[in-house]
């Protein structure tokens, strides 16, 4: 069981890694479209800010993944070892093919397919799954309308300027916003794997309760707490994975649904900030790609709504829809496999 748990821990932790190189389109895309920095140095600024996120926005998300969704009498390291997986395999087909998919909704669909995979669809607390399903029309509509507001507000503002100048100040503005944006990512992204680790912990009753020991650190009375290795490791990881970056995905988010320049990769990266801290705070787990993806079309729209290219937008919804059930259903088969063969016990 030690051996398992341990395992899984460790793919949890490179499903993380996936995540940030899935998701690292999201944060890089607008500042490199828009030539403010080179790959590289937008891969180095964006790993930064993801990472720094772990000082500063506590477990409001990871509470609500790791106790929220699934009852934990049901949850062993199988589940999760099938959640994870099947989490990876869609994120890695949607890599490879250049789609913006949602490594949140992978995660959530992977872990609710096992669950079911294993004790029915009761396994599923019904309430727990509002919030994130509703996330999935709201957040892109959110960052869609913040991205909106701040474009128009900053082409009122600069109304007067020449186009050279404005451009120079919001070269520079990017810089902020685009920290905002990978800061916002880590605060949410990195939350849902410290979840899934936190419910594989307590349904095993890996309990350390010795908090005078100097393995205090590793404290985990019950499913509120996060143990502080497990925030440095995911926050880690994913910063890790965006540094390596998923560059298929970049094109299509940076030059394919509209073009960008500087203040409209601005007016992009602050809404679709916006949305997601505001997610974070309330524990939400959101799709950073969705609102990112939302909050560019926004900025198109304000041109003129020829600007945004509406046919690799529905592209994008379909792949939304289809995120869920695909993982879900890879979660699940992979669940049954391990059932067949007599690993689950």
């Amino acid at each position: 069981m030690v051996t398992l748990v341990v395992v899984t821990i460790l793919i949890a932790f490179f499903f993380d890694f996936v995540n940030g190189f899935h998701d690292s389109a999201n944060s890089i895309a607008t500042i490199v479209s828009t030539r403010v920095l080179t790959p590289l140095q937008a891969v180095s600024w964006a790993a930064f800010w993801n990472f720094a996120a772990a000082f500063t926005f506590g477990t409001a998300v990871a509470k609500t993944v790791g106790k929220g969704l699934v009852d934990l009498s049901i949850v062993d390291p199988w589940v999760i070892l099938a959640a994870l997986l099947g989490a990876i395999f869609w994120d890695l087909v949607t890599w490879y093919y250049g789609i913006p998919s949602s490594s949140s909704h992978a995660l959530l669909g992977g872990y609710a397919g096992a669950a079911i995979a294993k004790a029915g669809v009761h396994a599923l607390i019904v309430s727990g799954w509002i919030k994130p399903l509703a996330a999935i029309v709201v957040s892109p509509l959110l960052g869609f309308f913040f991205a909106g507001i701040v474009g128009i507000g900053s082409l009122w503002i600069v109304r007067n300027s020449r186009p050279g100048r404005v451009d120079r100040w919001f070269r520079r503005l990017q810089l902020l916003s685009s920290a905002a944006f990978s800061f916002s990512h880590g605060s949410n992204d990195a939350q849902k794997t410290m979840g899934i680790i936190v419910g594989l912990l307590a349904s095993s009753n890996f309990l350390f309760v010795d908090v005078s020991s100097p393995l205090s650190f590793l404290y985990l009375p019950n499913a509120d707490h996060v143990p502080v290795w497990v925030i440095f490791g995911a926050y880690g990881m994913i910063a890790l994975g965006t540094l390596f970056g998923g560059w298929r995905i970049v094109r299509t988010m940076g030059t394919r649904i509209t073009q960008l320049r500087p203040i409209g990769g601005f007016a992009a990266e602050t809404g679709g900030a916006s949305s997601i801290l505001i997610a974070s705070f309330l524990g939400v787990p959101v799709s950073t790609t969705h609102t990112i993806s939302g909050a560019i079309m926004g900025v198109g729209a304000i041109r003129r709504a020829s600007a945004v290219r509406w046919g690799v937008a529905g592209e994008m919804v379909v792949a939304w829809v289809l995120t869920i059930p695909a993982s879900a259903f890879a979660a699940g088969a992979l669940y049954w496999l391990a059932h067949v063969l007599g690993l689950t016990g």
